[in-house]
């Protein structure tokens, strides 16, 4: 099964998408897991890679798909993959498309894990950090023993500047702009599946189950 996941911060792609790796026994491929193995194997587009990075620039769509084929190449992905963090844009949807196609293959399904934007401001902003241990809390879903104080060493707990309202906010913003062209693309292909990401763990997985089953 060739899968896409998709969602926006917060939504909870990362624990679906260990999940969905431990039901179907398919890697989860992630665009940085991708590239690091990519230049760890010294591979020509690793190489390629590796200069854009180091300069602080974006990868270019080239060798960015190239580095998808050599990845979904491998062995572990013969029967099947999950796809997280790529493609971004309509253009890397295309070439993902063609790529598969001169591969013989094609997406199943594209599942789009949707929570309300309130409600990822809310997972977002709560979430606090001990600056002496790293420990990580959040004010709702996994508050410390005592408000404001870490559990472990009793240091202060800090918000991060990502985590404030407003640069949640305007990082949301962003990505909802850039998600939305790519998710009418599948619909408008047939291949997107909405979840609603707002229940318990185990509901959204096997809400994911059900219409993947299909």
């Amino acid at each position: 099964m060739n899968l896409i996941l998709m969602g926006l911060p917060g939504a909870g792609k990362g624990t679906q998408a260990e999940k969905i790796n431990e039901k179907y026994n398919i890697p989860h491929i992630s665009t940085g897991d991708m590239f690091r193995l990519a230049i760890k194997e010294g591979t020509n587009l690793g190489k390629k890679a590796k200069e854009y990075m180091d300069l602080g620039e974006l990868v270019p769509d080239e060798v960015t798909i190239g580095i998808v084929r050599e990845r979904l190449s491998k062995a572990d992905c013969q029967n099947g993959f999950l796809l997280d963090g790529f493609p971004r844009t309509i253009a890397q949807a295309e070439a993902l498309q063609e790529l598969l196609i001169d591969m013989n293959q094609s997406i199943d399904y594209v599942v789009h894990v949707d929570v309300p934007e309130e409600k990822l401001v809310e997972r977002l902003t709560g979430r606090r950090i001990c600056p002496t241990c790293g420990a990580t809390y959040h004010t709702i879903y996994n508050p410390p023993e005592k408000e404001g104080i870490c559990d472990k060493d009793g240091s202060r707990l800090i918000q991060r500047d990502d985590d404030k309202p407003d640069t949640v906010k305007k990082r949301l913003a962003v990505n909802i702009e850039q998600t939305k062209p790519l998710l009418d693309f599948y619909q408008d292909k047939g291949y997107l599946v909405a979840v609603n990401g707002d229940r318990d763990i185990d509901r959204v997985f096997e809400d994911i189950q059900s219409k993947i089953a299909k």
